[in-house]
């Protein structure tokens, strides 16, 4: 053996490492991708997206694999109530998983279907904030001028404010415009205007940025010179190729306007008692901190950080995948 030939690239040893007739075409081509090959040799990537994928589905297959639903009353035993987790009921020696709060609610129930709310507000949050700052940043950056400068120094004045003050005054706001009767019902919009309303300057900050260099390019020229109207160029030319930077900023902030949805709940001007979300149980059990009742708190809260910080891992691997400095 040759001991002065060259290592293998990356892509070499993955391709030594699985035949190539094992797969079809375009599967083999997938497999041996950097993206993948990154994946497969990331224990974190892999254990955070098992996690995040595991409860995902936990939360969307709520209604079939809970035990009960918990806000239905009349599936609701008031003998059930402060069951310790895998403990038989002195009664009813009904055995729950997470035990039970004063009402008898099966805690894991509970918090497979606050998790639907928080990662309902999540991702709606994280696509009404892409929605806007996509835009804003292609108009910024692809048209210049006063537009640029106009929704860049918005963008710099939303910067200088935390995430939750901003998001804290569009509820206060929300408030004193919908009468009483109807701001139970509306508090789930209102969240995920809100939480997408503070979050939108970084994803027009980025992609402003990656869009004038985009602009300069030869295929941009080439599309002007055939006499394409500039919201073309914009969205068939310029817009796919900037989407990278975006996705890893929308992951990183799933996680964030998941905690931010939490602390709004948890503050009482988030989700209601009647639509808890993980917030809303984490502000329900601190109240039996100090009682013995420890696990009404614990188990939401731990819910919230798994779930966050197995979607911030992912991102963190992503961001590093997806950059070529850090390669």
């Amino acid at each position: 053996m040759d001991q002065h030939a060259p290592a293998p690239t990356r892509t070499e040893a993955a391709l030594a490492g699985t035949p190539p007739d094992r797969l079809p075409g375009a599967l083999a081509r997938a497999w041996d991708s950097d993206f993948l090959w990154s994946f497969r040799h990331s224990p974190v990537a892999i254990v955070s997206s098992l996690v995040a994928v595991a409860m995902i589905l936990a939360a969307v297959l709520a209604p079939w694999i809970s035990p009960q639903n918990p806000f239905d009353p009349a599936q609701l035993d008031l003998m059930d109530g402060l069951t310790p987790p895998m403990t038989p009921n002195e009664i009813s020696q009904r055995i729950f998983i997470l035990g039970t709060d004063p009402q008898g609610r099966d805690m894991y129930s509970a918090i497979l279907y606050g998790s639907r709310v928080s990662l309902l507000v999540g991702f709606a949050s994280v696509i009404f904030s892409m929605a806007i700052g996509i835009t804003l940043g292609l108009a910024a950056g692809y048209l210049g001028g006063r537009t640029e400068a106009l929704i860049m120094r918005i963008a710099d004045i939303q910067l200088s404010f935390p995430a939750i003050l901003v998001a804290l005054l569009v509820f206060g706001i929300f408030r004193g415009v919908v009468p009483p009767a109807q701001q139970e019902q509306a508090t789930l919009w209102v969240l995920i205007v809100a939480i997408g309303l503070s979050n939108w300057a970084q994803y027009a900050r980025t992609v402003r940025a990656t869009t004038m260099v985009e602009k300069s390019k030869v295929y941009v020229d080439a599309a002007r010179l055939i006499g394409l109207k500039s919201f073309v160029i914009m969205v068939k030319h310029v817009l796919p190729n900037v989407t990278g930077p975006v996705l890893v900023i929308a992951t990183i902030n799933l996680a964030l306007a998941i905690i931010e949805e939490a602390t709004l709940s948890f503050l009482g001007v988030g989700m209601p008692p009647t639509q808890p979300s993980l917030g809303t149980l984490i502000r329900i059990g601190q109240q039996f901190l100090f009682s013995g009742e420890l696990w009404i708190l614990a188990s939401p809260a731990l819910a919230l950080i798994l779930l966050a910080l197995s979607i911030n891992l992912l991102g963190d691997w992503l961001r590093d995948v997806l950059n070529p400095r850090l390669r």
